[in-house]
């Protein structure tokens, strides 16, 4: 699972919950938990001074080729995107 059309079934309303796993080799999707109702995500920069979150919007901009923006969940790893354009 590691492209738009692979979590486009996901974004309900224009959202998608994410659970973010920073510091890790790369920037993919890795699954999906049902009982968080939250894709997967791991990514490469640390969860410090913002970096993370950063990384988010640029990683899930790319690959669902919308901007991205994070709704809620700026201070944890649990987070709820939303989507313009």
């Amino acid at each position: 699972m590691d492209d738009a059309s692979d979590i486009s079934g996901y974004i309900i309303d224009g959202t998608l919950k994410i659970l973010v796993k920073p510091g890790k080799r790369e920037n993919r999707i890795i699954g999906y938990d049902p009982e968080r109702g939250a894709v997967i995500v791991e990514i490469r920069t640390q969860a410090q001074e913002n970096k993370a979150n950063l990384e988010v919007i640029r990683f899930f901009s790319k690959i669902l080729k919308r901007k991205a923006i994070i709704k809620s969940g700026f201070r944890s790893k649990e987070k709820t995107l939303s989507f313009l354009g």
